[in-house]
Order: C-alpha cells, then structure tokens, then sequence
C-alpha cells in the first residue's frame, strides 16, 4: 500500500510541475473578457452595411448579450445622439465611449448625466525632435482633455498608426498631457492599428498598462499580407489570424482588467455579422483558459 502511495505521490508531483509550467491556461476566465462587460467598436454608420437606427443597434447589441457601445461618429454622420442615448438606456446597454468631439453631443452627456470616454486619434506633429512632437501633441489634445475633464470623462489617445500610435510615444503624451494638469487621460490602443508593433506587443503592453482605458482586439496576419490603402487583410475576425491568441495571452497574464472592445470596422458587411464572427475567435481562443 505505501508502495502505491508514494508512487501516486511522484506523478501527482510530475503533473504539478507539467501544470505550472502553462498556468494561464488553466486559470478562471477573467471578468473583463466577459460578454456582458466587451465594448463594441466601429458598428454604427458607415461601418454596417445594414444602416441600423439607433434603436436597431441598440437591441442587435442586447440580442448579443454585449453589454457596452463605442459610438464612431464623423462629420460625414447624421447626428442621432440624443435617441442613440435614449435607446442604448432602454436596452440596457452602457453609452461607453464617444470616438471625435462634438458639443452637441458633450452638452447631451451633460443633460443625461453621462461620462463616457473621449476618443481622438493621437497625433503626429511635423516637427523634428521627440520633445518637440511630445510637447505639439500634447498642445493639440490639450483642449480635447479639458472638455473631458469638464464633463468628468477620462479622454483617450487613441492609436492610428505613424509616430502618434506608437505605444512609446502615446505614452509619453500622455505622460505630458498629465503634467499639465489633465489626469483623465490615457491611452486607447487598437490591435488593428498595431501590425509594426505586435512582435514586441507583450513588451509594450507592460509600459501602456499603467495608462490604458481601453484594449481593442482584432484578428492579426503578417504584416507584409497588408495591402497599403486598403482594410485587407488588415481588419479581420479574432481567431482567424495567426497572431492575436499570443496577444490575448499576453493581455491575460499581464493581469490587465480594463476594458476589452470588439470591433466591427468593414464597410462591405453587416455589423451583427462581425460581432458574432468575433465573439466566436475569442471565446475559441479563451476556451483555453476557464477552468
């Protein structure tokens, strides 16, 4: 009996070392992957080809059982701010982020007690040092953050590609940007806008973390595969490239809570269509790690 015992003992011990090696694997499913708690990004106008109303989106979303919008929005856009607030309220669904600037809409978050993010894409000044790119940047998101503040909102720069998107120089704009007094901002960083940085993306992600309000995934080919000028190959479902599983691994075991988006971003599709193609990579990528 001891005999079998001990050698019980060795295996449970080799099989105890096999585990550690992989913990990430086998751990809980954090909370910030959940459904309920995913933002959706890049669903409204141009980018469904469906052309859903904002009551129309807003229950698509419920039927998906998401829980958080990111409205894009651009001068090109009809204005539908005010029923887009109403809807998303009667739906249950958390007006999470607003993507550019626009008064209208800021005094409507004021009206409804709202304090979503302020998304704008990070700049980059043709200047010639760092310092003093670092230092024109921050000078022209500088009014940006303060209207945020106003209305008690953090204000996100926002990663689109060239030296604005950089990891290293969001950072460093939003470190100045701090220093001058605006505390609510931080940084919003898009897989598919990452393809020069995603081999060292574990790396940058440590710097980022301290900043970051907002992690939005994507499917990731080579970057060579990406036709300049064009969304092909550039913005595809989770789980159907050959680089974001190493991505999302690395979001896990860095422990990052935030926020996580899912996008739909492809003006030739149904926005439904790409949400559900990406909630089915992710939980295909996250089946890995619940327990």
């Amino acid at each position: 009996m001891n005999a079998i015992f001990n050698r019980f003992k060795i295996v449970r011990f080799v099989v105890g070392i096999a585990f550690a090696g992989t913990p990430s694997i086998f751990a809980e499913l954090p909370a910030n992957f959940g459904k309920d708690n995913l933002v959706a990004w890049c669903v409204a106008h141009r980018w469904d080809t469906a052309d859903r109303s904002p009551a129309e989106r807003a229950a698509m979303l419920s039927d998906l059982g998401l829980g958080r919008l990111a409205y894009n929005w651009t001068q090109q856009d009809s204005p539908q701010f005010e029923e887009e607030i109403l809807q998303c309220q009667k739906h249950g669904i958390e007006y999470f982020a607003f993507w550019n600037e626009n008064e209208e809409a800021f005094k409507l978050f004021e009206k409804y007690g709202l304090q979503p993010q302020i998304w704008k894409i990070s700049p980059s000044p043709k200047v010639d040092s760092q310092e003093e790119k670092v230092a024109a940047a921050a000078k022209r998101m500088m009014p940006f953050a303060k209207r945020a503040k106003e209305l008690g909102s953090p204000f996100g720069l926002y990663n689109h590609l060239n030296w604005g998107g950089h990891p290293e120089n969001l950072i460093a704009v939003c470190r100045e940007l701090r220093r001058l007094g605006y505390d609510n901002v931080g940084i919003v960083y898009n897989f598919h806008h990452s393809h020069e940085e995603m081999d060292r993306f574990a790396e940058y992600l440590r710097l980022m973390k301290p900043y970051l309000l907002c992690l939005n995934l994507n499917g990731m080919a080579k970057k060579d595969t990406l036709i300049k000028g064009s969304l092909e190959n550039k913005i595809l479902p989770i789980g159907s490239g050959i680089y974001e599983k190493a991505m999302i691994q690395s979001i896990i075991d860095s422990g990052y809570d935030g926020p996580i988006g899912i996008i739909g971003h492809l003006p030739t599709q149904d926005a439904e269509k790409s949400l559900r193609d990406n909630l089915a990579g992710l939980d295909s990528i996250l089946s890995e790690h619940k327990k």
